[in-house]
């Protein structure tokens, strides 16, 4: 079970958060986190949870996972008004953080599973957000809207999966660190992602230039071929171009026009 005390140690009073709470199970860290928004949480106020009974994915997709086995959490940014007009690559940076974290290199304390230490190293992003290891999903992201108006407020939560089995895991294209070999301690995992997310967000809140080549360099979408599904289940086939500044993708289909998609669900081909 994650330490709160030590947490709060390094997250709060040495850290850039203003607050963290900690439960042992709740129906949704996000659905808390909006609640406690509207009534004037801070701004980097953090939540963890060990099981979240009802959690949630995009497009109201409904994802569960046994108690300890993610690292379950949701924070809040209040950004400034000027950063609305680039919220699309908000998402983004927020998967981003994730492979800062995770590529950092081994954790404190942490131990390595099955004789294999992969580091990960080829830890990277689909575009947008989906975090792979091996080609397969390890973390679900759903950022929600507390305010868009005159102060700005967003949540942010994610659940990344540490000890899932294979029996465990949501769904056949999911996979853990457990199972990827990747090793952790999840009181340190949790201080190294929620401080690669405050550097992350931070960087977006100022639209620091940076940051999207940053995201361009662990975009394994980019130099693929993808199919893509479109709103209305229209599908794209092509190959990915780019991902540009205001985080678009970029795919040239088979005819050479070229599309920047704003959404669609994106599916790495392999060629034959």
């Amino acid at each position: 079970m994650l330490n709160a005390n030590y947490l709060r140690e390094q997250l709060v009073e040495n850290g850039p958060y203003s607050a963290l709470e900690h439960s042992l199970s709740t129906g949704s860290t996000n659905t808390d986190l909006v609640a406690a928004a509207h009534k004037g949480a801070a701004a980097w106020t953090v939540m963890l949870t060990e099981h979240q009974e009802t959690g949630r994915g995009r497009m109201g997709r409904k994802f569960g996972a046994p108690a300890g086995s993610q690292l379950t959490l949701s924070f809040l940014i209040r950004p400034p008004h000027s950063a609305l007009e680039r919220i699309g690559t908000m998402a983004l940076a927020t998967g981003l953080a994730l492979v800062d974290a995770l590529r950092q290199g081994p954790l404190p304390g942490a131990t390595v599973i099955g004789g294999k230490d992969t580091h990960a190293a080829e830890v990277g992003l689909k575009w947008p957000n989906d975090l792979l290891a091996g080609g397969r999903k390890l973390c679900g992201i759903l950022a929600e809207a507390v305010d868009l108006g005159e102060n700005p407020a967003v949540v942010i939560g994610l659940g990344l999966n540490t000890s899932m089995t294979v029996a465990e895991l949501p769904v056949a294209h999911a996979t853990s660190l457990e199972l990827e070999g990747i090793p952790y301690e999840r009181n340190e995992l949790a201080v190294r992602v929620l401080l690669a997310l405050h550097k992350r967000m931070t960087q977006w809140e100022a639209n620091d230039p940076n940051l999207m080549d940053d995201y361009r360099a662990v975009c394994t979408s980019i130099g693929k071929d993808v199919r893509v599904i479109l709103p209305g289940d229209e599908e794209l086939l092509g190959r990915v171009l780019t991902v540009s500044d205001d985080g678009l993708l970029h795919v040239r289909d088979s005819q050479g026009e070229e599309h920047a998609l704003a959404v669609g669900d994106v599916v790495h081909l392999r060629l034959q």
